[in-house]
C-alpha cells in the first residue's frame, strides 16, 4: 500500500484555531457571517442550512452544505435539517451545472475522524465538481493542487444563482 500525502490539509485544520489558539467552529462562525463581507466564504444561507466555499478546495466549485446547528452526525439531525441540506445540494448541483459546466461532482459526508472529517464536531456535505482529467500530477509532485479561477470570483458568481433560490 502506498501513502499519499496531503501537507496541505494539516493548513486547512490549523485555520480553526482563533486568536487564542483554541478550537473554534468555523461553521458556527459562517452562520454569523455577512455574505457581502468580502472575507466571508459563505455563498447562501437558508433556512437551517447555509451554503459556502471550501478555502482549502478539492477543485474549482468546492462547496460545502452546513445545517446550523452544532451536531456531529446526520444522526442528530432532525428531518427539516436533514431535508434543507438535500434541496441544497440538489440546487448546489444545478447552480454549479449553470455556471462552471462540470461533467459530474462527487458528493458527500465524512463523519468522524476516522472518515477523514477535517471537522468532526459539525456535520457538513461536500459538493465536489468533476471534469474528466481533472486529477492530475500535481499534488504528488509538487505538493500543489492548481485551483484555476479566483475564490472570489467563484463566490460572486455563487451569490448572484443563490439569490434567486427561494427555500
Amino acid at each position: 500500500m502506498k501513502n499519499m500525502w496531503s501537507p496541505w490539509r494539516h493548513q486547512y485544520i490549523e485555520s480553526f484555531k482563533n486568536e487564542k489558539g483554541n478550537e473554534g467552529c468555523i461553521f458556527c462562525n459562517a452562520v454569523k457571517e455577512k455574505i457581502n463581507d468580502e472575507d466571508c466564504l459563505v455563498v447562501s444561507q437558508k433556512k437551517r442550512t447555509l451554503v459556502m466555499l471550501n478555502l482549502y478546495p478539492y477543485n474549482n466549485g468546492h462547496l460545502m452544505i452546513v445545517p446550523f446547528r452544532h451536531a456531529p452526525s446526520i444522526i442528530e439531525l432532525t428531518e427539516k435539517e436533514l431535508t434543507n441540506a438535500m434541496i441544497l445540494i440538489r440546487h448546489s448541483i444545478v447552480i454549479l451545472s449553470k455556471i462552471m459546466k462540470p461533467q459530474g461532482f462527487n458528493i458527500g459526508a465524512n463523519i468522524g475522524k476516522a472518515a477523514g472529517a477535517g471537522i468532526d464536531s459539525h456535520i457538513h456535505f461536500h459538493v465536489v465538481p468533476r471534469w474528466n482529467g481533472d486529477t492530475n500530477f500535481m499534488p504528488v509532485l509538487a505538493e500543489a493542487k492548481v485551483i484555476s479561477q479566483d475564490l472570489i470570483q467563484t463566490k460572486n458568481a455563487l451569490v448572484k444563482e443563490f439569490k434567486n433560490l427561494r427555500l
